[in-house]
């Protein structure tokens, strides 16, 4: 999930370059909604593994 949100972030910085404004600014969009997912996802996952007893590391 993480690549994907890095892609779009990739996506939206080349088509920034490039001008284009839409697609620039649809990328960031979903970049950004991507990110806080997978950071939803990992502590989800932290506190599942805590609460298991197994190391959080």
């Amino acid at each position: 999930m993480l690549g994907w949100a890095l892609t779009f972030l990739v996506v939206a910085i080349i088509a920034g370059i490039l001008g284009f404004g839409g697609v620039a600014a649809a990328s960031a969009g979903i970049a950004k909604i991507l990110f806080v997912i997978f950071l939803v996802l990992f502590v989800v996952m932290m506190i599942a593994r805590a609460v298991r007893g197994k190391s959080v590391v």
